[in-house]
């Protein structure tokens, strides 16, 4: 058993996906629609085995007052962060500000890590952490 597609929801697909692949740096994986369903994935280029669903909520999987719900849910930021995985997280955070990537946390180091946070237009949030390397590491002993 694995775990290869994440969803997430967001108000529109066009305005995710080009943020998604546009300044992230994901690639779509699939672009399928049915009817008015849309099923629309993302992955990053060097992790294949994953998905990100960009999905609109609404039919036929939720009626129109869910669906309304949940945007308003996730425009308020209220869905648990998701975590993106970087080598350099000042540097990470530099290029990505250069995309158009608006932050809502600039690089603060904490824990060990430095860690950084933004949100997606649809307002699902992000947080951003270097992963320490094994020489990094060593050295903060």
């Amino acid at each position: 058993m694995s775990i290869n597609v994440v969803g997430l929801y967001v108000r529109d697909q066009d305005e995710a996906l080009e943020f998604y692949v546009d300044k992230l740096g994901f690639v779509v994986h699939t672009d399928v629609k049915n009817g008015d369903f849309r099923w629309l994935t993302v992955q990053h280029p060097e992790q294949p085995s994953f998905q990100l669903g960009l999905f609109k909520p609404g039919p036929p999987v939720h009626d129109e007052a869910t669906a309304q719900t949940l945007h308003e849910v996730v425009a308020k930021g209220a869905m648990p962060a998701l975590v993106l995985s970087v080598d350099d997280c000042r540097a990470s955070y530099e290029r990505l500000r250069e995309c158009g990537v608006e932050f809502t946390q600039e690089p603060v180091e904490r824990f060990g890590n430095v860690d950084a946070g933004f949100r997606d237009p649809s307002g699902n949030g992000w947080k951003m952490i270097e992963t320490q390397s094994d020489a990094r590491a060593g050295r903060s002993k």
